[in-house]
């Protein structure tokens, strides 16, 4: 047992290294696409060159950035074959279908392109290569979009059935598991914070040009284009967070409980602005959750449900089965102990289904996979000793959503004295406090993003597939030894990736200070 449960942590911190890691370069890649295709896009509609060597200088920074995100991209999908192999067996007919799409499709389209983007300047048409820019930024998009369709489903499983002769789910309706409400909100809600992160990369890029009193005219003129880019990103991005907490609310309660510390819910629920947890609390103890909080009156009720008068439940409320259901009503259902009973049982009818098709008993085996049916939707909860295993970490989710939100706040007045200054002040672009502004968000913006993800993915735990799969049941049999090895190996990998990258791109940067990106990049 202690060697299995080292398995399962290794094994999570393999993947949650290299997906943070390539989370890193994924933001940056999507959204300066973009951008880069806009000032394009310019060059097109203008003819002037100096558009065009502001879209070479900033294409050369994606590329950078884009080789990189490959490479820590392709790992990524490989762990779930060396380490999570179990989970690969028992959903990879569902998961495997967005990502070979992904593949086929997207990447296929990324590539394609990205190469005329890079060399085909004077060798095809400016509306060809402009049409191949904005191809790259489609495919980069798309990718994100596959990639996005299958976490998405991971937090809110559709579109399935259980086949119990082949001990794994098959799809049954692949637009269901495509268009999941989880999946469109959460593929909106990303992009849109990668659009942000491009537009702070390349105020902060700027910034540090003006600081230098380099290249004034061509860096006034990427921080206006960034800085008003970042600010639509961020805006969508609020709106779309509003339509991730409803879906959440919806689909993952105790996510929501563990991202406000709740552990008994009410009606007219405050949300936490600020607080400081009580890391000591447990389900069901009488200890306050806070030490020390201000909160918003009736917040969290309207955030998750757009009613100030309705109920949100907390861990307490779900473990004993307390809901709201898709319509917003509260309703009394199945507390955990009895999920955990009842997927025990479907696990048992599961070995019985087994039994009788060894023993060729076709009227058993028709029983028992009856009996998998019925009590299949709480197949994953049968892996748990007690109710509270179901419960995130409380303490990572909570903190990490309020560095989230709070970082978000401080970007947009980032983006905005950015915007305010290089478009209607620009003598406040001489301004050291405005340029450190610019650069110190560089650094901001990607803890701001890392802590979404974090949010994410942490507070799914215990599950790989949300109500269906525990972390504990998907991963592969190997020795711990080996998952620790690979784990070592892999965090010097990604950190010389990442030192390489921004050893390259500071380098490409300050050799820009020191001359003319105008003449340069023409």
């Amino acid at each position: 047992m202690n060697d299995l449960m080292s398995v399962v942590d290794w094994s999570r911190a393999q993947f949650a290294l290299t997906a943070m890691y390539h989370w890193l370069f994924v933001p940056l890649t999507i959204g300066l696409s973009v951008i880069v295709a806009i000032m394009e896009t310019a060059y097109y509609r203008t003819g002037n060159e100096r558009w065009k060597a502001l879209t070479k200088f900033w294409m050369t920074l994606f590329g950078i950035n884009f080789a990189i995100g490959v490479a820590t991209g392709i790992i990524l999908e490989f762990e779930f074959g060396t380490n999570w192999s179990n989970y690969s067996w028992f959903v990879g007919d569902i998961f495997g279908a967005p990502l070979a799409i992904e593949g086929i499709v997207a990447f296929f389209m990324e590539a394609t392109f990205v190469a005329v983007m890079f060399f085909g300047w004077n060798k095809v048409s400016r509306g060809f290569h402009l049409a191949s820019t904005w191809l790259t930024s489609i495919g980069v998009t798309l990718s994100a979009l596959w990639i996005l369709v299958a976490n998405a489903w991971m937090q809110n499983p559709v579109g399935m059935e259980f086949d119990p002769a082949q001990m794994r789910n098959v799809m049954s309706d692949f637009w269901e598991v495509a268009f999941n409400p989880v999946s469109m909100n959460k593929f909106f809600h990303t992009v849109f914070s990668t659009w942000t992160l491009a537009g702070v990369f390349v105020v902060g890029v700027s910034s540090w040009l003006l600081w230098r009193r380099s290249n004034v005219g061509a860096a006034t003129t990427s921080l206006k284009i960034g800085a008003w880019f970042g600010i639509a990103g961020m805006l969508l991005t609020f709106m779309t967070g509003d339509g991730s907490a409803v879906q959440v609310a919806r689909v993952q309660p105790m996510k929501l409980a563990a991202m406000e510390g709740l552990y008994d819910g009410k009606v007219g629920q405050e949300l936490v602005g600020f607080g400081i947890l009580n890391t000591d609390k447990k389900p069901g103890d009488d200890a306050p959750a806070m030490h020390f909080e201000v909160s918003i009156p009736k917040g969290l009720s309207v955030l998750a449900n757009h009613d100030p008068n309705s109920f949100v439940p907390g861990i307490n409320d779900l473990l004993q089965g307390i809901e709201l259901t898709p319509a917003g009503d509260t309703v009394r259902t199945v507390s955990y102990a009895e999920r955990i009973a009842t997927g025990r049982c479907a696990q048992q009818a599961l070995r019985d289904y087994n039994a009788a098709r060894a023993a060729g008993d076709e009227s058993a085996m028709a029983d028992a996979a009856a009996r998998v049916a019925k009590d299949f939707k709480y197949f994953g909860y049968g892996y748990f000793e007690t109710p509270e295993q179901a419960v995130p970490p409380v303490t990572v989710t909570f903190y990490a959503f309020r560095v989230m939100v709070c970082l978000g706040g401080i970007l947009l007045l980032v983006l905005m004295l950015g915007a305010f200054a290089s478009s209607f002040r620009p003598r406040l672009l001489a301004n050291k406090f405005v340029l450190w502004a610019g650069m110190i968000s560089l650094p901001l913006v990607w803890i701001c993003s890392q802590a979404g993800w974090i949010v994410a993915e942490v507070g799914r735990q215990p599950w790989t597939i949300q109500d269906l799969l525990p972390v504990t049941a998907g991963i592969s049999d190997v020795p711990s030894g080996s998952v620790q090895l690979t784990f070592w190996i892999f965090a010097a990998v990604f950190t010389l990736l990442l030192v390489a990258e921004v050893s390259i791109m500071a380098r490409f940067i300050a050799r820009s200070s020191r001359g003319d990106i105008e003449k340069d990049n023409n």
